[in-house]
């Protein structure tokens, strides 16, 4: 009865003589306020990701119609990529294998029941397909810079990222596959983190040849694994070692660079698919100047070591050499990674010809400044502690 009330009501609402001279004057439409509106449509493309099912301004609480499985969302960069799709209006899927904590800050980040946070087990095949079974794009972002007891630096970085393709190429209903590497994936690199990075690109391309991979270089950001360590470091023993002279040349990026390049990859026309794009920030810094920014802003002087490359694998190495033959899990290695200090010992920058944020339409941040404001909270006086330079304390004339 209540609909059919609401029938009629609408009918004599549209024949009505008032109403009808009202439309003469300004042109009402009942679809107004519909998803066909230009307004509410959404900026997505179709031809990348296919004909979804979009309504809304392309907002928080909109439908973008995506439905992702970000694998890594726990991690550094994931944090930011999910973000970055909750923010449009995605649903996405957040498979984990930690405690309940380890996602619980990614749940304030989309609509209600957009952050579906879904248990599983990276050995096990049939949870990895039960957290795809619904989803229609794939960003792969799992990696680690050292092993453990239980997982190798294949097995994470290569053979998991093969497993996904796979998986996905069964699916049939994947549109979008991104696989994010590492800036200097090389097969010939010394580095075992990047030759394994290198076999998972090329397991990934092998499946699914329309794949997206992104290669970014030393990421910067509150969550960091370098800037971070570095200051912690320097806090705790006063100096800082520079592995080799300090020379070593890479080209750090901005976080939050990396999540909106992923991003744009994801709703473009297609035009990257099947194609590898290589992410460093606008500047060139060797490790020496990279630390020197590091000293600036957390207003300490600066107080270097510098130890030869073979002193340094010497003291990385005796983790890597009782992992597996003790019986109980050693500390993380956070200066003295063995395999960090052998990607060190050649410089990591973007390739010449390489297709980088412009091909994107992303204009990369510089360092100094906001990206590297969160240093501050090492400044023992304070966030205020000095003001130039010059104000700079040392150390020793603290008590």
């Amino acid at each position: 009865m209540q609909a059919l009330s609401r029938r009629l009501a609408r009918q004599s609402f549209n024949h009505s003589p008032a109403i009808s001279s009202l439309k003469s004057i300004y042109p009402l439409s009942d679809h107004y306020y519909g998803a066909d509106h230009p307004r509410m449509g959404s900026t997505l493309a179709t031809k990348g990701v296919g004909h979804l099912i979009r309504k809304g301004t392309g907002g928080r609480s909109s439908v973008s119609g995506i439905v992702a499985a970000v694998y890594g969302a726990t991690g550094f960069l994931g944090r930011y990529v999910v973000q970055q799709l909750a923010k449009m209006g995605s649903q996405v899927l957040v498979p984990f294998r930690g405690s309940e904590d380890s996602h619980r800050h990614l749940k304030l980040m989309g609509d209600l029941g957009q952050i579906v946070p879904m248990k599983y087990n990276p050995l096990d095949e049939n949870s990895i397909k039960a957290v795809m079974a619904k989803a229609n794009v794939v960003i792969n972002l799992i990696g680690r810079e050292y092993e453990t007891r239980n997982f190798s630096f294949e097995q994470v970085n290569h053979h998991m990222a093969e497993q996904l393709a796979m998986i996905s190429k069964e699916h049939g209903g994947i549109m979008r596959f991104i696989q994010v590497s590492c800036l200097g994936a090389s097969p010939s690199s010394p580095s075992r983190l990047l030759k394994a990075k290198a076999a998972a690109e090329e397991a990934v391309l092998r499946e699914l040849p329309e794949a997206t991979i992104i290669r970014p270089s030393v990421m910067i950001g509150t969550e960091d694994r370098i800037l971070n360590r570095w200051a912690q470091f320097a806090k705790k023993y006063g100096f800082l070692p520079l592995f080799g002279d300090g020379s070593t040349k890479f080209q750090p990026v901005y976080v939050i660079d990396v999540a909106a390049a992923i991003m744009a990859a994801l709703k473009d026309d297609g035009t990257s698919m099947g194609k590898v794009y290589e992410l460093g920030g606008p500047e060139i810094f060797t490790m020496h100047e990279l630390a020197e920014l590091m000293f600036d802003t957390i207003r300490e002087w600066p107080r270097y070591v510098k130890m030869p490359f073979p002193i340094a694998k010497a003291l990385a190495s005796p983790r890597e050499i009782f992992l597996n033959k003790v019986p109980f899990p050693l500390p993380t290695p956070d200066i003295f990674n063995l395999d960090m200090i052998k990607a060190l010992t050649s410089d990591t920058v973007v390739s010449e010809n390489a297709l980088t944020f412009d091909d994107l339409g992303i204009v990369p941040h510089k360092l100094k400044g906001y990206p590297v404001e969160f240093l501050i909270c090492y400044r023992k006086g304070g966030p205020q502690f000095g003001s130039t330079i010059s104000e700079r304390v040392d150390p020793e004339a603290f008590p």
